[in-house]
């Protein structure tokens, strides 16, 4: 098995989710982490064993010579920080959103080129219940999809008084995100339905606010439609009073054989009872990102496609770009 050294940019909130699924692996040696608050960094460190801490990345990667960078920053770094490994011949996992336009994620992948090989971490469809979803729509379950909804609520952007809503709390800065729920949240929801229906185009979208403490909206309603001809509709609201912090999905795949249902952690066909899949969403989070990053240490050393590659997110990009478009919003 061929060696890996890695190396980490980014200590915040969702690097333990990544570190953990680092560690998962077998033959990959986690060889330094960097953030530009040192105390972030080095806590991280102590927590998993990573025995260099560096605040510029340009440091790290030429005192680690690494085979591969982990890229968990906020998205205005990651075009810069993406060129600067593939300048020094180093392999890239780049959290999502890739960049903040489809026109600058294009300029990047140019740049890039074939010189490393290049993943977007988008990690929804490593989730096992969007998985067997995609496994069971392909394997013909419910015959020719003609129609499906997707329903996401959460209150992780509103609260009761005097209740700090769960993402303003743990990431503050999206507040001031002129675009919000469909490009920090639906991106993810959008990359799995694609790993189910494959490529779709937009055909409507409205845009809501209800927190009017934000910059962006909180509320979306899209309709979609699949090469096949079927009907997608997405409707989302991270401002939901009384629902939980982490968004909550229901899918319906409505198909002219059956009918199948995930209703956050049950799955089933519509057409009997029994069996169900009841999955364990808690243990499925960290699964998606321990996922991901398997899919890209499999990719290196075997020389097979990422699932996420860059080319295939650029398509999740635009139709989250798309969606903007359609509701008026400026890019």
């Amino acid at each position: 098995m061929q060696e890996l050294k890695i190396v980490i940019a980014g200590a915040g909130a969702i690097s333990e989710f990544h570190l953990k699924g680092w560690q998962a692996q077998e033959g990959v040696t986690l060889a330094a982490i960097c953030d530009p608050d040192e105390g972030k960094a080095r806590a991280r460190a102590e927590e998993f064993g990573i025995p260099a801490v560096y605040t510029d990345v340009a440091e790290m990667l030429e005192a680690t010579q690494p085979d591969a960078i982990d890229i968990i920053t906020p998205v205005a770094s990651h075009a810069p920080l993406v060129e600067m490994a593939a300048d020094r011949g180093v392999h890239v996992m780049c959290q999502k959103p890739l960049t903040p336009t489809v026109a600058e994620a294009e300029a990047l992948i140019e740049k890039v080129g074939e010189r490393v090989r290049f993943m977007v971490h988008e990690n929804y469809r490593f989730r096992p219940h969007f998985a067997e979803v995609a496994q069971r729509v392909q394997a013909g379950e419910v015959g020719r999809v003609r129609h499906a909804r997707m329903t996401v609520r959460s209150s992780s952007m509103y609260d009761y008084p005097g209740r700090v809503p769960f993402l303003l709390g743990r990431q503050p800065y999206m507040g001031s995100f002129r675009r919000l729920v469909v490009f920090e949240v639906l991106i993810h929801h959008l990359d799995a339905l694609r790993s189910i229906f494959g490529e779709m185009v937009v055909e409507s979208a409205t845009l809501d606010q209800i927190n009017p403490e934000l910059e962006g909206e909180d509320v979306a309603l899209v309709t979609l439609r699949t090469r096949d001809g079927a009907l997608v509709v997405i409707d989302a609201n991270i401002s939901a009073l009384g629902y939980p912090p982490l968004p909550t999905d229901r899918l319906e795949v409505l198909g002219e054989a059956d009918s199948l249902v995930l209703d956050r952690e049950v799955l089933r066909l519509m057409s009997r009872e029994e069996p169900v899949t009841v999955h364990d969403l808690k243990a499925n989070y960290q699964a998606c990102f321990t996922g991901a990053v398997s899919a890209f240490v499999t990719g290196l050393r075997e020389g097979t496609p990422f699932p996420t590659d860059r080319l295939d997110n650029l398509e999740t990009l635009r139709l989250m770009e798309g969606i903007y478009v359609a509701a008026g919003v400026a890019i």
